[in-house]
């Protein structure tokens, strides 16, 4: 079974170097990864101030071991290196916040095949011929369970018709609102960042950093 974790990086609200070093550890991160028998994602990003950084990368890392992968860039993250924005600034330390998130649930697509409509019958306008014609539906979403009835109108093609729609409309408010969860609690993860005590300290040159978890 493949293994699948999530991870988002973010610059936190710290200064342009952060959104550098975001870069710099995403590079080092998908070296490693290369190097092993798991993949790297970019599921999204969010520029940084300066061209080529980033403040935010939201990442799916997959493969044999990609769990352990993930957990092993977990945590507070520090770039150790001079800024490239500031010459002599004496401040070589800067840290990026690494959050395990949640897997990405694949948005729930509407397909008339996966839906089972059903005539039922129903009171209301139209009188004695719309009762025995069953002209109202019963629309049953399958992979969701979500279920509406449409009765408003005297036929029942019409009345697939509605149900149908009614049925995609809230497919589609489903997905929308787990989307603006997600955005929300990945904003939540930009004010979590702990400076010191770094889980990973990584510097430029052709090898990774020191690891401070075992």
């Amino acid at each position: 079974m493949t293994e699948v974790g999530v991870l988002l990086l973010s610059a936190g609200r710290g200064p342009a170097e952060c959104a550098w070093a975001v870069t710099e550890l995403l590079r080092r991160l998908e070296s490693e990864a290369a190097s092993g028998a798991v993949s790297v994602r970019r599921l999204e990003s969010v520029p940084g101030p300066k061209p080529g950084t980033h403040l935010s990368v939201l990442l799916e890392i997959s493969g044999r071991g990609a769990v352990a992968f993930t957990e092993s860039w977990t945590g507070t993250l520090c770039w150790q290196a001079p800024s490239p924005y500031r010459p002599g600034h004496g401040r070589k330390n800067w840290y990026v916040v690494a959050e395990r998130q949640g897997e990405t649930a694949p948005a729930t697509t509407f397909d008339e095949g996966d839906v089972d409509v059903v005539p039922v019958r129903t009171g209301g306008p139209g009188g004695q011929h719309r009762n025995k014609a069953s002209t109202a539906v019963r629309a049953t979403h399958r992979p969701t369970g979500f279920v509406v009835v449409a009765d408003e109108e005297r036929y029942f093609t019409a009345n697939r018709r509605l149900a149908l729609q009614r049925l995609r409309t809230r497919i589609e408010d489903g997905n929308e609102a787990v989307e603006r969860s997600a955005v929300a609690a990945r904003r939540g993860t930009h004010d979590q960042l702990i400076r010191g005590n770094p889980a990973r300290v990584e510097r430029p040159g052709t090898g990774s950093g020191a690891r401070m978890r075992g």
